[in-house]
């Protein structure tokens, strides 16, 4: 039975475990997502997002916090440089584990973790569907005004309707 263990051991010993968190965690900041079992990104995910918290106020004693994790000075400054103005609004949540399928091997189930923020596709098609309402709704509109000389008609009744909402 499993009452009241909160930590998911990995089947490493505890030095060996903050090693391959601390390990991930630093891939994980410099390359913005990896691929990796679904139980170590499920750790990974509580260990890595208060030291992004810590990261959102650059002063040096965070800084000291976060090298103590991460033992990467690289990963740390890219922490705090790139990673923390980028998510500075947000209140938490960071990270995303997505399910990508079986390992081949053993049949583990895999996951990719990721930046929130840093998703470029998902960021992106939040966008292109905005354009496609704007393209449709200016299709429609032409498709009404169908007759030459409905816009002409059209065109001086607007006028005046706009000078009167700027008096």
């Amino acid at each position: 039975m499993r009452h009241n263990k909160a930590v998911n051991h990995l089947g490493r010993k505890s030095g060996h475990r903050k090693a391959l968190l601390a390990n991930m965690a630093s891939s994980l900041i410099l390359h913005k997502r990896i691929i990796t079992t679904e139980a170590k990104a499920k750790a990974l995910k509580p260990y890595l997002e208060p030291l992004i918290t810590k990261s959102k106020e650059d002063t040096t004693h965070n800084r000291r916090v976060v090298f103590s994790y991460l033992k990467d000075k690289n990963a740390v400054s890219e922490l705090f440089r790139t990673i923390a103005p980028k998510v500075a609004d947000r209140p938490g949540g960071y990270l995303r584990i997505l399910h990508v399928g079986f390992r081949q091997g053993d049949a583990a189930e895999m996951a990719l973790i990721e930046f929130v923020d840093f998703n470029e596709a998902a960021l992106a098609g939040s966008s292109k569907k905005e354009a496609k309402k704007t393209t449709r709704r200016s299709r429609a509109k032409k498709a009404e005004a169908a007759p030459a000389e409905a816009p002409a008609a059209e065109a001086p009744a607007e006028a005046p309707a706009e000078e009167a909402k700027a008096e």
